[in-house]
């Protein structure tokens, strides 16, 4: 017997040599063949050459970050279209408009790629940090650590859009998307954070400066404010308006008062006080934190502990919990609140009174809000939902322990380790908010709200101030 298992392995050994005959990659590819990772099963699974950083949908394209290099891979197929070095990737504009920007750490200058071929757009090799958009690029360069200039790109333009002067961009913000003065993401185990893809750009946006705070208008690329925090203050900018949060210390508890103004004149446009912002590090009351919230909103605790969302443009309380209930995801048209008798999800229309769905959901239930589903990651059994965010009609229902990594307009990519898959939606998916006719066409200076477009209303999805919409001039 041993005798003919050699001679037979002898012989397959002349035959695969020789060409005629090579079962070796079948059998390989037998032994590393993938089990699927979601029942059912995926429209295409694909290992990638390391764990995602990031995974986000660019037009016929899904880009997928890793800690090395960034690759691009056939939304119809997941067959690789290109890959190539860098040490971090960030996609902006929005579906067939997307670009790639690429760099790598510690060097100056950026690449501009397109999703399909990886051919360079654009290059830059000046610039320190970039943010990324859905309708818009900026990027930052310094010819002197005090003397740096702002610059805005449509993401396929090659003359930028108008440039601003800063004194500094600050220390830590390099690379892509450094943070800014705006709010903090509610989080979800099994969500990426990154989920929803770029967002539009918000009307105003705040950049630390050694200590200070300059507030640069997203349409026209002025300087708005300068401002110094107080000593008890943070500041934020949410929905067009610069947020002075104070947080004061007394009888071992924190009492908050928040401010908006106009970015314009520095003058008061609201005040509330009482709500907590979550921003303090416990009773020392040291603010170290953004508040929560989404865009226009942020998330605050009323003194009687029942959670709240706020407008950021005029201080409106747009939903204000029951007890025992606890929110999971916000964007500025809905809210998905976890019930007080821990067994449901329920969303709500901001702004309204509305109940517009509501499912089953254990207590560790977890929920994003994107531009086209909501996402829903549930546990014991494990599972994956993509929802309608308007009427919770399922467009994707998973049985597995893999991680939502990006959602789109027509499907979510889906994975687990170094193995990604793409679940498509059925029908229909959500609407996604439009991305606006100009950078930062919302709230602006001296604006005020606009009558019967608040959320929850017909028109919701063009945000409580109109800001996702064209301008109707």
């Amino acid at each position: 017997m041993r005798g003919v298992l050699l001679l037979a392995l002898i012989a397959v050994v002349v035959l695969a040599a020789t060409g005629v005959w090579n079962p070796f990659p079948g059998v390989w590819d037998w032994v590393d063949r993938s089990e699927p990772i979601s029942e059912p099963d995926v429209a295409w699974q694909q290992r990638v050459g390391g764990t995602p950083k990031s995974v986000t949908f660019a037009g016929d394209a899904v880009v997928v970050e890793q800690r090395t290099r960034v690759e691009a891979r056939a939304l119809s197929t997941g067959s690789q279209l290109w890959e190539r070095k860098a040490d971090w990737a960030a996609v902006a504009g929005a579906d067939r408009d997307s670009v790639i920007v690429v760099g790598k750490l510690l060097v100056k200058g950026y690449e501009v790629l397109d999703p399909t071929t990886g051919v360079t757009r654009r290059r830059d090799d000046d610039a320190v940090a970039v943010w990324t958009y859905r309708n818009l690029l900026l990027d930052a360069r310094c010819t002197q650590p005090t003397d740096c200039t702002l610059s805005a790109w449509d993401p396929r333009g090659t003359a930028p859009l108008w440039t601003a002067f800063l004194p500094g961009v600050g220390s830590g913000l390099f690379a892509d998307n450094p943070g800014l003065r705006g709010t903090r993401r509610l989080t979800a185990n099994r969500i990426e954070d990154g989920v929803a893809g770029p967002e539009p750009v918000p009307p105003l946006l705040g950049f630390p400066v050694d200590g200070r705070v300059h507030v640069v208008d997203t349409a026209t690329g002025a300087v708005l404010q300068n401002v110094e925090p107080g000593r008890e203050e943070r500041l934020s900018v949410v929905g067009g308006r610069l947020l002075r949060i104070t947080a004061r210390s007394q009888d071992d508890s924190c009492y908050f008062t928040i401010s908006g103004r106009d970015p314009a004149t520095g003058q008061e446009a609201w005040r509330r006080a009482g709500i907590n912002v979550r921003t303090a590090d416990k009773a020392g009351c040291v603010q170290r934190e953004d508040p929560q919230g989404a865009r226009n909103v942020l998330i605050g605790v009323a003194p009687d502990a029942r959670e709240a969302v706020l407008d950021g443009y005029d201080g409106r309380l747009l939903w204000v919990g029951a007890e025992r209930e606890r929110l999971i995801a916000v964007d500025d048209r809905y809210a998905l609140v976890r019930a007080g008798d821990q067994r449901s999800v329920v969303a709500r229309g901001l702004g309204t009174d509305r109940v517009l769905w509501s499912r089953p959901a254990s207590g560790k239930a977890g929920a994003s809000l994107t531009p086209y589903a909501a996402v829903l990651a549930d546990e014991k059994p494990n599972r994956l939902v993509a929802l309608d965010p308007r009427t919770g009609r399922e467009l994707a229902v998973l049985r597995t322990s893999a991680n939502a990594l990006a959602v789109g307009p027509t499907g979510m990519i889906v994975g687990e380790g170094r193995e990604i898959g793409y679940v498509p939606f059925s029908g229909t998916a959500g609407a996604p908010a439009p991305t606006g006719g100009r950078p930062g066409s919302g709230p602006g200076p001296g604006t005020g709200p606009t009558s019967g477009t608040g959320p929850g209303s017909d028109d919701d999805r063009c945000g409580p101030k109109r800001e996702l919409c064209p301008d109707e001039s």
